[in-house]
């Protein structure tokens, strides 16, 4: 989900609530603590050189049960993050805590703002010898590319 996605739906809501993977709830007493632009510039397993950027939302419940964020502040703290932190329409990544902080990827079902589980992968799987699925079918690389230690990959 997009930031302008996010902005879209908080315009038509009463209230914001998050749901977590295990379908409960976010308390309601949450806040929004940051609403930040990450940039990650990196190198991938393969050597190709990658930028990647995401607008980060960072929720956090405190004991301050009487707080309820309303759609309109939570748009215009977005809103001065745009303008302030030059955010673009990014990608948004949400961080939560769990026993340890957690990243997730954003949806919207109509009601409540959900948040993904966020997986790791290879972005050099043609480099490193990872085999590819096809229709149902696995492709193993050609042989001889695999990740041996004189391979170059991985």
């Amino acid at each position: 989900m997009t930031l302008s996605n996010v902005k879209d739906q908080l315009i038509g809501l009463k209230n914001i609530a998050f749901k977590l993977p295990n379908g409960s709830l976010v308390p309601n007493h949450f806040h929004v603590t940051e609403v930040g632009k990450i940039t990650k510039h990196f190198i991938d397993c393969g050597g190709t050189e990658r930028k990647e950027e995401v607008v980060n939302f960072q929720l956090w419940n405190a004991n301050d049960y009487d707080h309820r964020l309303h759609p309109e502040k939570l748009l215009k703290i977005i809103e001065l993050s745009e303008k302030v932190l030059d955010i673009k329409n990014s990608e948004i990544e949400v961080e939560y805590q769990g026993e340890t902080i957690q990243k997730f990827g954003l949806e919207f079902d109509g009601q409540n703002f959900l948040l993904i589980n966020k997986q790791t992968d290879c972005l050099a799987k043609d480099q490193c010898g990872i085999p590819t699925e096809t229709e149902g079918f696995v492709t193993l690389a050609p042989q001889g590319q695999s990740c041996e230690r004189a391979s170059g990959c991985c």
